[in-house]
């Protein structure tokens, strides 16, 4: 069991501390808050539900009274209180079980309950001098998650930022997560969370899918890319503090104003940003970005091998979601042979520096800037050396959000027009954006049934008919025509693609 001591000198360490629980809490979680009359764990439960709520106004009444209060909240929290409870059979009738099963449990005063809270999150509060002391006991199996969120403590306070209020912003679909972090002055930053990947099981030739695939290992990648777009005048965050060892980036705050409108498209914005996608492919990159500190970052080439092993998701989840089955050792190998043909000829074509993952879920809409300072990139650690066409196809068949037939024609000519080099053939341009496009939809139909599946994240699943759509698109290219057949014959395509 992992023990934590706190001294807390005034109401902010208070509330820094109730931060710092919120951030590691998950549902199914029990906090158990020991302490004398006045000790300050209602103060405590108070900070907690205000975090998860993101919202330092929120009222959070004891429930000394009523035993229970309830927030239906991102996690639903329940705050019982115990002090006037008569027996154990009592607070089974107040739904303890239930509470647990469906969020997070706060409680006060457990020793009402013997040995019912045994293997909660254990927090005891006593007088220390002026203030308080909080000794925290962390149950096995949720240590790593605790001492994770200390260590940001840690790292804010090292950076300056010792008053900084947390608060949880999201996780993607990746291993990062992101908090937002507010200053006293109102003032805000965006911390990433991202430790280096490890610990992965191997699929292939001793690597792991994440290496073979090319994907970013540590936020160094980011720290790279964002900087060196950020030298040619495209809008990244600023980075304000950083630890590479811990995987830890304090970055600029782009702004609220999602890149969608009310979760539908803009033409003017989506037009925007295939206008940047050319302004970034009129480009020269160099190689290698630095990073800092004699440090350097090469972004890998989208190669066979990347490319490959992410549209095999299609085989390995999607295929069995949708079909009840596996691919047959044949189907594999035909499959292979089909993308290998594929991926030579996108290799004809012009590559340049690919973000990966250009879409609405990753680009600010900023109106009160001009140019290119509209759009804020904050989805930048996956870069690779690819195809041009890749980020265009990703913009205009946009995986989640309806784009039209028209929209995406339009996206299309947007970009097209804005290039300027003399090595730019949109022939060739379009030949290389059908195979990205079918790439692209092919992986992510496998990758969502993986979300969902393997990583407990179901609302993925409702992204399928789209792509599915976006991929019958795409294979109406005369150069997918093989590729078409191929998906035919595994009832892949139009009405019999579920």
């Amino acid at each position: 069991m992992l023990r934590i001591r706190r001294l807390l000198p005034d109401e902010r360490a208070t509330e820094r501390l109730g931060d710092d629980l919120a951030a590691a809490l998950k549902p199914g979680d029990l906090v158990a808050l020991r302490g004398d009359l006045g000790a300050g764990k209602t103060a405590l439960a108070r900070q907690i539900i205000r975090a998860m709520a993101d919202d330092p106004e929120l009222e959070v009444p004891s429930p000394t009274f009523t035993l229970v209060q309830s927030y239906r909240l991102r996690i639903p929290i329940h705050h019982f209180d115990l002090y006037r409870l008569t027996g154990p059979d009592e607070l089974e009738e107040l739904g303890l079980s239930e509470a647990l099963a469906e969020g997070i449990v706060i409680v006060e005063w457990p020793e009402r309950a013997p040995d019912l809270f045994d293997a909660a999150l254990s927090v005891r509060l006593r007088e220390h001098g002026e203030g308080r002391e909080a000794e925290i006991h962390v149950p096995p199996g949720a240590e790593d998650r605790f001492s994770r969120s200390f260590e940001i403590r840690s790292f804010l306070d090292g950076a300056g930022y010792r008053h900084a209020r947390r608060t949880y912003l999201l996780g993607d679909a990746s291993i990062r997560a992101y908090e937002t972090v507010h200053l006293p002055d109102g003032a805000r930053f965006i911390l990433m969370d991202a430790p280096e990947r490890q610990d992965e099981p191997v699929v292939r030739d001793g690597l792991p899918y994440s290496r073979i695939a090319r994907l970013a290992q540590s936020v160094t990648a980011f720290v790279a890319v964002a900087n060196a777009l950020r030298t040619e005048g495209f809008s990244t965050p600023q980075i304000h503090a950083q630890d590479l060892e811990r995987g830890l980036l304090l970055c600029e705050h782009m702004g609220d104003q999602p890149f969608l409108e009310q979760g539908t498209p803009v033409r003017e914005r989506y037009l925007a940003a295939a206008r940047l996608l050319a302004q970034m492919h009129e480009r020269v990159w160099p190689s290698s970005f630095p990073v800092g500190e004699g440090m350097e970052h090469t972004p890998p080439v989208y190669d066979h091998a990347a490319l490959g092993i992410e549209t095999e998701l299609l085989l390995d989840w999607y295929l069995p979601h949708s079909k009840n089955r596996t691919a047959s050792e044949e189907e594999r190998q035909e499959f292979s042979r089909v993308w290998a043909v594929l991926f030579d000829r996108m290799a004809r074509g012009e590559q340049t520096l690919v973000l990966r993952d250009f879409h609405s879920a990753n680009i600010i809409w900023r109106q009160e800037k001009a140019g290119l300072d509209r759009l804020g990139l904050i989805d930048v650690q996956d870069a690779v050396f690819g195809s041009a066409a890749y980020d265009v196809a990703s913009l205009a068949l946009d995986a989640r959000v309806d784009i039209s037939e028209e929209l995406e024609h339009a996206i299309i000519d947007a970009y097209c027009a804005a290039r300027r080099s003399s090595h730019f053939h949109r022939a060739s341009f379009l030949e290389a954006y059908a195979i990205a496009a079918a790439q692209r939809n092919t992986k992510l139909l496998g990758t969502f049934v993986r979300l969902a599946r393997r990583d407990g994240k179901p609302d993925y699943l409702r992204h399928l008919p789209r792509v599915r759509s976006y991929l019958d698109r795409a294979l109406a290219h005369p150069v997918l025509a093989g590729l078409a057949a191929c998906y035919g014959q595994y009832g892949l395509l139009g009405e019999n693609a579920e």
